[in-house]
């Protein structure tokens, strides 16, 4: 069901978008600053909106680069570390905590993020975690050293890798059992879901992430094309290559969690066939998975109340289905965990992990280039200083200011990142680039720039997506998105032992400070456009008050001038 609000997004306000931030950045050949202080000295808080935000984006997106790299490194053994609990102090068990949730989740929780219970809490810095974000931006910087001269390099590897590693896992997931019900479970609409308005808010922003928009890097790589480059025709197929491999990606990604689904759903008929058994005193595998349903039913006709005593649960294929997670916990907890099942785990882990270090690597190139662009155009550092050293000053600033990230609260905020720093500024954002393209560049002059760039008009559904269609669909998402947010008090869901839900997170509200912080984040990166043309009018203003200041001293001047005014033309006596 979400493939549906996701193509009407892409086709209404991704494609256009993108279209917009290519022309405007190839025709104009500067960074998102100098864009739109081209367009408009009044717009300048736009590109400095773009830069903050992608600065800010960088800061958690390499972090999560730098959770890979540490999966990634403890790929290389087997057992995989992650694969059973460890044993207790006195070695006489297993760790209580790992036991009361999953060895796939005390991993994570616990000996990666290391994590505290509450975000007030913030611990300790993570020193692995610490190393492995030093060695991410130490990546990042040796790519992006020279700008578009080694990224152009290296984005051979990093874009044309991830389609092997997701070929692989898609004939191995094909081959799997239950990767049909997977595939079913992926293209099958539950129309349902679409009554949900937080679906169709998500696959809007999705777009967003997805293609890059509003974050200022399509801006800065365009304006190195051809002045003649075909922008409209890079929009359109790169956006549908984009979508397709994301399509191709959750084909092989659901076809594993099918198997995943399956195997679960499997292990529960036996826990349930296995408490019957044994309260029956029935012989061992005289019930089979497919006579467990009649059985069932037949015992609780007749035994009620034993049945009713006995520790069954619920099996149905559908909530394992449904149980599948996004984000982060999708990668390093349900494909963690559906990897242990497949032969040669290790071999598969290095596959996955190694996919999305490069996967996060070629998104990071963009980002990164977002802020070092911009910074060039502004001129912050002199023109004699390589742009190496402000390529590496960026990196270690973004590097340090990640480290809150290693702390054993970091999850916390890395949350609280990528829910207010980058949604609702993103939709801002984009929404202002439009309307600046459109009504104060002028549709006119950007369809003409179009011509001359591509040889040809934009058509009718570029021209009514950019006036009308892209503007209120994105200022409808965004008042959307508001109301969500003041609707539901702000919540993080801890990870407690202690709670007496556990392994199901704790939901917490988050406490005022902190409230605090999350409303800074929607709002700095969009703050820089009215204090942006606030500073220019004042900047105009002063100026018109110095002109005003200098006209009464010319005016007095005039007055006491007793020449004629003949005097004051040209002498034409040719005497």
């Amino acid at each position: 069901a979400f493939l549906i609000p996701y193509v009407i997004a892409l086709v209404f306000e991704g494609i256009p978008i993108f279209h917009v931030e290519l022309a405007i950045g190839q025709r104009l050949r500067k960074g998102s600053v100098g864009v739109w202080t081209a367009i408009s000295p009044y717009l300048s808080g736009v590109g400095l909106g773009c830069v903050t935000l992608s600065f800010l984006i960088s800061l958690y997106y390499n972090t999560i680069v730098a959770w890979v790299l540490w999966y990634l490194l403890n790929s290389f053994q087997h057992p995989l570390p992650w694969s059973s609990c460890p044993p207790d102090l006195n070695r006489t068990g297993f760790v209580e905590e790992c036991q009361g949730s999953s060895a796939v989740s005390y991993f994570w929780y616990r000996q990666t993020l290391n994590i505290t219970a509450d975000i007030n809490d913030s611990g300790s810095i993570q020193w692995w975690l610490l190393i492995c974000l030093a060695a991410s931006w130490a990546v990042v910087y040796m790519c992006v050293i020279r700008g578009i001269e080694t990224t152009g390099k290296v984005i051979y590897f990093t874009a044309l890798f991830p389609y092997l590693v997701l070929t692989i896992f898609l004939i191995r997931g094909l081959t799997l059992p239950g990767a049909t019900k997977g595939l079913i479970y992926l293209f099958t609409p539950n129309m349902h879901i679409l009554q949900n308005p937080r679906v169709w808010l998500d696959a809007a922003t999705q777009i967003f992430f997805s293609l890059s928009l509003a974050f200022g890097g399509h801006i800065a790589f365009a304006s190195y094309n051809s002045p003649r480059n075909d922008c409209q025709k890079d929009a359109v197929v790169i956006a549908l290559v984009n979508s397709m491999t994301s399509l191709y990606a959750s084909i092989a990604v659901f076809s594993v969690l099918g198997f995943k689904a399956t195997n679960d759903y499997e292990h529960c008929l036996d826990r349930n066939i296995l408490s019957l058994i044994n309260e029956f005193d029935f012989p061992e595998q005289s019930i089979s998975r497919d006579d467990y349903p009649a059985v069932l039913m037949h015992l609780n006709a007749t035994w009620p109340k034993r049945v009713a005593q006995l520790p069954l649960k619920a099996c149905l294929l559908e909530d394992f289905l449904d149980k599948s997670a996004s984000g982060p916990g999708l990668a390093f907890i349900v494909f963690t965990e559906t990897v242990l099942h497949m032969p040669g785990a290790p071999v598969w882990a290095v596959l996955f992990f190694g996919m999305l270090f490069t996967l996060g690597l070629s998104t990071m190139f963009g980002t990164v280039e977002a802020v070092i662009t911009p910074l060039l155009d502004v001129g912050v550092l002199p023109r004699w200083v390589p742009k190496e050293a402000l390529t590496g000053l960026v990196c270690l600033v973004c590097f340090l200011s990640a480290t809150c990230f290693t702390l054993q609260s970091g999850n916390y905020w890395l949350e609280i990142f990528d829910n207010f720093a980058a949604s609702l500024n993103l939709l801002m954002l984009a929404f202002l680039e439009v309307v600046g393209v459109v009504y104060v560049y002028g549709m006119k002059r950007f369809c003409d720039d179009i011509a001359w760039m591509t040889g040809r008009r934009p058509s009718p559904y570029w021209r009514l997506t950019w006036r009308v269609v892209s503007p209120l669909l994105l200022l409808t998402i965004f008042v959307a998105y508001i109301i969500l947010l003041f609707w539901k008090p702000l919540s993080y869901k801890a990870w407690n032992p202690k709670y007496e839900l556990f392994p199901s997170r704790q939901e917490k509200l988050y406490p005022g400070w902190v409230r605090a912080a999350c409303v800074l984040l929607s709002l700095l990166p969009v703050l820089w456009v009215p204090v942006a043309a606030l500073a220019q009018l004042l900047t105009r203003r002063r100026w018109t008050w110095r002109d005003r200041d200098a006209r009464p001293d010319t005016d007095m001047r005039l007055d006491t001038d007793t020449r004629p005014d003949t005097d004051t033309r040209p002498d034409t006596d040719t005497r």
